[in-house]
């Protein structure tokens, strides 16, 4: 009965370690991606370079899972985003957005990042996206 009890107590603690560890990444995360203004270095669509076609735009992520789109200083549009840190990934969303901003409303694929960047891949329509976004 001792063995069985001291089994479920370290099974709880390991489920407990591992629930705060992956909250201190999601806090990390959303510390990352809240603290400055980034905006779009590169983004590609099949190979090609369209990332002019964001010239003059930034995104303001918020904590609450609300990110802005400003161009020349103006807030242009309010979207949604939700980071998962076990599938690394970024969900965005622009509703009701026209273009460059419905480019981005799709499940986003970290591939590479760090504190300052941010490197995602999507399929849209068939399309092979990729977005690098860079902190100013």
């Amino acid at each position: 009965m001792k063995t069985m009890i001291l089994v479920i107590f370290f099974a709880s603690g390991l489920f407990s370690c591992k629930k705060y560890i992956q909250q201190q990444e999601e806090n990390a995360v959303i510390k990352i991606m809240t603290s400055g203004v980034w905006y779009v270095h590169a983004y590609t669509q099949n190979d090609t370079s369209i990332t002019t076609t964001f010239t003059g735009y930034t995104f303001q992520f918020l904590a609450s899972g609300i990110v802005y789109a400003i161009k020349d200083s103006a807030k242009v549009a309010t979207g949604t985003w939700v980071g998962n840190v076990d599938n690394e990934t970024i969900t965005s969303n622009f509703s009701g957005a026209t273009d460059p901003l419905d480019k981005l409303n799709s499940v986003w694929k970290i591939t590479d990042s760090g504190p300052t960047y941010v490197v995602a891949t999507a399929t849209i329509n068939t399309n092979n996206e990729y977005l690098y976004l860079e902190k100013q």
